[in-house]
């Protein structure tokens, strides 16, 4: 009896004591958080100062329009509870900050369910990823050769990583990027959950979430109406990844990064005719997709394989499937190469448009392409594709291309602002600076041609640099739509640079110019906003076609009037404030 007294003492003593250290019970499991080392900040020097932060781990709910310093302490007043409001079908987002004057090891980040008084979601329907700070520059002059040590330098929260914890040193700042998917069988209703943060194995902290599911659908991705087209780079894939060039293993490794793509509602599959259509302007270069060979009586063949697997692999296991365009019958150098059956060796020429060689390479292949495209079933989807020509050199080319394959699509990124000059181009992106007037819109989408507009290393506003406010890349699709755009094209998907986990910056233009998401399908705040604002603009036309068929004249002069004031890319405020309004007169028209 007395032995059994003193056990019961000691079990109530050892509860006691795990209630009172957040739990015994709570311990997580150990693990190795092991990652990549990112870069020194710059900053840490000049701008830390933690005397201010009290002992333990801190966590709060904080804007997704702002990324956070790594080495300053965060000046705002902590909040635990945070709303979301979204539709059925959609993914909405929040950013958790947690820092620390003290080393913390093992941080995790674990939901509970989500439930209603009638309904549950799976925690599952919720992701939360650590941001990574990744080496950033400034816009300065935009376009140009530079040199690092010309330019500011600071680490940017922007990568979202793959990974389960991650260990915290003493006096940083670790943010996380939490995602609810909201499930399209969701009922309407408001659901409560939990965001529980754990650190040295303990937890930390319990956050909560109320979200808002509206009774109203999102189509899935793949029937976005938005016209998204972000250039793929396939090699540069396999050289981050240390893969063989177009091997089994290389397509593994694309197959998740393009299908973040596709969940994105990309429209456009980006391929090469020969050697690299932009003169090996990126770290890694375009390696071929066709294989061009000149044989000894003058004929020519053309070896499709891994053009024809690309595109396979894209249309059927990624699902982007609506177009390809196909760069360039005018490379930046406007150079061609081939296999020389006679000498062995694969020759380059130079083959400017308008001479009488441009039009004795580019005369059998355009006929033999067609030929291709047609027994595959892909003719329809395709555009020769041209980017930044001159007038003079688009003229010489679209002659051939009207003699030699006049029912083949032409694609264009415009920045001679002469979209005037080819009425009938099938896909026509202008630069964000070049409007291109209403009634063209409205001739070009009465003919089903698509009219685009895009942004590059010389746009300031609205940029998805690694250093632009995160609201830019919403801001993008709300200003494409209220210009009458079918959508928004953006040069580099994963363009990636030597090091693109750690160090954005690139020897031509300003950093993150060359890619939007990260090596092994690693997203980005950049790209997450991004996709938020695609989101917004399939909400907006979900709803004015529904104003429009219902006759609900101030639901629908209350969506244009607000939309109206997007129509521009020279803002007297900032654009965040600008989306807040914008997405709450979208939130009470679809209650």
């Amino acid at each position: 009896m007395k032995r059994n007294a003193i056990f019961l003492a000691s079990a109530f003593f050892l509860t006691s004591l795990c209630f009172s250290t957040s739990g015994c019970a709570e311990d997580r499991p150990p693990k190795t958080c092991d990652t990549f080392e990112e870069m020194a900040d710059p900053t840490a020097d000049t701008l830390s100062d933690w005397s201010n932060v009290t002992k333990g781990l801190h966590v709060s709910f904080a804007s997704i329009d702002t990324r956070y310093p790594k080495s300053v302490a965060p000046d705002i007043s902590k909040v635990s509870a945070t709303q979301l409001t979204g539709w059925k079908g959609e993914k909405v987002s929040a950013q958790v900050l947690i820092w620390s004057a003290e080393e913390k090891s093992q941080l995790e980040c674990e939901f509970s369910n989500f439930t209603s008084p009638a309904s549950s979601l799976p925690a599952d329907a919720a992701q939360a990823r650590f941001v990574r700070y990744v080496m950033t520059d400034e816009f300065a002059a935009g376009c140009g050769y530079r040199k690092p040590e010309d330019f500011a330098a600071s680490l940017a929260a922007d990568m979202l990583d793959n990974i389960d914890c991650i260990d915290l040193p003493a006096k940083t700042v670790r943010p996380v990027w939490v995602t609810v998917s909201i499930p399209e069988a969701a009922e309407a209703g408001t659901y409560k959950g939990k965001l529980i943060v754990y650190a040295d194995r303990k937890k930390q902290q319990e956050l909560e979430i109320e979200l808002n599911v509206q009774n109203r659908t999102l189509p899935p991705a793949s029937q976005w109406s938005y016209y998204l087209d972000l250039w793929q780079h396939p090699s540069a894939v396999a050289r981050a990844q240390k893969l063989e060039l177009w091997s089994d293993a290389h397509f593994e490794a694309m197959k998740p990064l393009y299908k973040l793509l596709a969940d994105a509602g990309q429209k456009v599959i980006t391929a090469t005719l020969n050697k690299d259509a932009w003169n090996n302007q990126c770290y890694d270069r375009y390696e071929d997709m066709i294989i061009w060979t000149k044989h000894k009586d003058g004929s020519w063949t053309y070896d499709y394989t891994i053009f024809d697997k690309w595109i396979s692999f894209m249309m059927s296991e990624v699902g982007i499937n609506k177009t390809i365009n196909c760069y360039s019958m005018v490379p930046w150098n406007n150079e061609l190469c081939y296999k020389d059956e006679a000498s062995g060796e694969t020759i380059t020429v130079k083959a400017d448009p308008g001479t009488d060689i441009f039009k004795k390479v580019w005369t059998p292949f355009l006929t033999d392409f067609v030929k291709h495209l047609k027994e595959k079933g892909w003719f329809e989807k395709t555009n020769i594709a041209m980017d930044e020509r001159s007038p003079a050199a688009m003229d010489a080319t679209i002659s051939l291309i009207q003699e030699v394959a006049p029912e083949i699509g032409i694609s264009l990124a415009d920045n001679h602002k002469s979209y005037k000059r080819y009425p009938f181009i099938r896909e026509m992106t202008v630069a964000a600076g070049a409007r291109v007037e209403e009634e063209d819109i409205k001739m070009r989408r009465e003919n089903r041609l698509i009219t685009n507009y895009y942004v590059c290393c010389s746009d300031k506003f609205p940029n998805v640099f690694t250093f632009s406010d995160p609201a830019e890349a919403t801001y993008s699709a709300w200003y494409a739509f209220a210009a009458g755009y079918d959508g928004y094209l953006r040069w580099a998907y994963n363009s990636w640079v030597e090091n693109p986990l750690t160090d954005s910056r690139f020897r031509t233009w300003p950093a993150g110019d060359t890619y939007i998401v990260y090596p092994e399908a690693r997203s980005s705040i950049r790209f997450e906003r991004l996709i938020e604002g695609i989101q917004d603009m399939e909400k907006v036309r979900i709803l004015r076609e529904e104003f429009e068929k219902n006759g609900n004249k101030e639901s629908l002069n209350s969506l244009n009037s607000t939309l109206e004031k997007f129509n521009t890319i020279e803002l007297s405020i900032p654009c965040s404030e600008m989306l807040k309004e914008g997405k709450a007169i979208i939130e009470k028209l679809s209650e």
